[in-house]
């Protein structure tokens, strides 16, 4: 009688100790980002000017825009767990550092600039590769449950990291909230180091792998040998330029990643503007002020927060390319909703059901992207769909003021939505993204 030999299942991912580990330096890193800015806004009041005030809250997303890219090159070079944790830890002294200076000096504003240029910079390498992070450490199937888990972890540092921000600011000025948010980028670290990485899945399709990428891959520190220590030669190693133009070209010529970029670039187009600067001046305009806006956000975040619990207790939505485009489509119908609404209860509850669509379509698109790309090209993907989420997308902040000031919040929200609503319909074209399903 002949013995079949039956795999053990997967283990879910909230039950995975190598992902709660991550999980937990995310969240950890998380929280300290929003104490980070809130520190960092209330520092820059204190010097006095409100343009130097501006200048230092709008400093980080420079280098962040400029670099992003480049950071996903490195993330594939050195392997994504080497650079979150290098650059978790030079958050972490740089933060620290600011602490310590304020203790003897008040702040500047060209000390503020500065530190605000440096943590862009450096959030320029740990954005990609935080992204890339899942495929290595957890199985495929498990990772829409990740995306689920994180949209959690988000959500739930904003809603600790401001009020805990603010304790530490009101209780012992920037200074401890500064130190606060060093000492939580410092607290990820060990989590990160005690990460188990796998190796990557089947040959490295790109060339100039670099030895501690290929030390990832085989899990040992061999020097590569073959066609691998051909690649690796000093005369037939590519530049960063050329890995990024390979990176950028493997986007382009893939079925469903080049697809998937549009998506995500028109929606956060259509969405951010409107959440952000937009919610600001309706209302005011209202009449609602800083209690209704936060109602408002409060039922976004909800709403967001039940899209990422779904996707973490489900793990899986079948078709989830065409559930991803659809969800974008009704959330951005909400979007325009939200300007037309005379009460602050009823925006709340629109503001939820945009949260909840568009979260959704988030996670999906998010584990789509995991799923798809080859993990040796993960960091570089990652760097250009986050690129439009946190540098470029902000960017866009003064057109969408000067257009609410020009023709009213009613008319921005319609066009913001027909522009969000434009990424569900052109994603719908392609065949492929209609047809996407995550893996069982």
């Amino acid at each position: 009688m002949t013995v079949t030999a039956v795999e053990a299942p997967e283990r879910p991912a909230h039950r995975d100790p190598n992902v709660l580990r991550w999980l937990g330096a995310y969240t950890a890193s998380m929280v300290g980002d929003s104490i980070y800015f809130m520190a960092l806004a209330w520092a820059a009041a204190r010097t006095g000017s409100a343009s130097g005030t501006g200048l230092v809250l709008a400093a980080g997303s420079i280098p962040r825009a400029l670099l992003m890219l480049g950071g996903g090159v490195l993330a594939d070079r050195l392997g994504p767990r080497r650079v979150v944790i290098g650059s978790d830890a030079a958050r972490a002294v740089l933060v620290l550092g600011l602490a310590a200076t304020l203790v003897l000096t008040a702040p500047t504003v060209g000390v503020l600039v500065a530190v605000a240029l440096l943590f862009g910079a450096v959030d320029a390498l740990f954005l990609p590769a935080v992204g890339a992070l899942p495929p290595r450490i957890s199985p495929p199937g498990q990772l829409a449950r990740i995306q689920g888990l994180r949209g959690l972890a988000a959500r739930g540092a904003s809603i600790v990291g401001a009020p805990l921000g603010g304790v530490a600011v009101a209780t012992g000025g920037p200074v401890l909230a500064f130190a606060t948010a060093g000492a939580l980028f410092a607290l990820s670290l060990p989590l990160l180091l005690s990460l188990r990485i796998k190796p990557l899945p089947g040959p490295v399709k790109h060339g100039g792998t670099a030895a501690g990428d290929h030390e990832e891959r085989t899990g040992t520190g061999e020097k590569p040998t073959g066609t691998e220590e051909r690649r690796t030669g000093a005369e037939d190693t590519p530049t960063a330029r050329e890995d990024l133009v390979d990176g950028l070209r493997y986007i382009r010529r893939h079925p469903l990643l080049g697809p998937l970029m549009i998506v995500i670039g028109l929606s956060e187009l259509g969405f951010v503007g409107p959440l952000n600067l937009g919610l600001i001046l309706l209302s005011e305009q209202r009449g609602w002020g800083a209690a209704g806006m936060g109602w408002i956000v409060a039922g976004f975040a909800s709403g967001a927060a039940g899209a990422a619990l779904l996707i973490a207790v489900r793990g899986r939505v079948p078709r989830a390319g065409l559930v991803m485009c659809l969800t974008v489509l009704v959330g951005a119908t909400g979007i325009a909703a939200v300007a037309q609404i005379p009460s602050v209860p009823l925006a709340a509850a629109t503001a939820a059901l945009v949260g909840l669509f568009i979260g959704l379509a988030g996670a999906l698109c998010g584990a789509l992207v995991q799923t798809a790309a080859d993990p040796a090209y993960l960091g570089r993907v990652t760097s250009v769909s986050t690129l439009f989420t946190y540098a470029l997308i902000p960017l866009s902040y003064p057109a969408t003021g000067a257009a609410i000031a020009l023709w009213g919040t009613g008319p921005v929200y319609a066009v913001s939505a027909a522009v969000c609503a434009a990424g569900g319909a052109v994603g719908l074209t392609f065949t492929a993204l209609r047809r996407a399903e995550l893996p069982r």
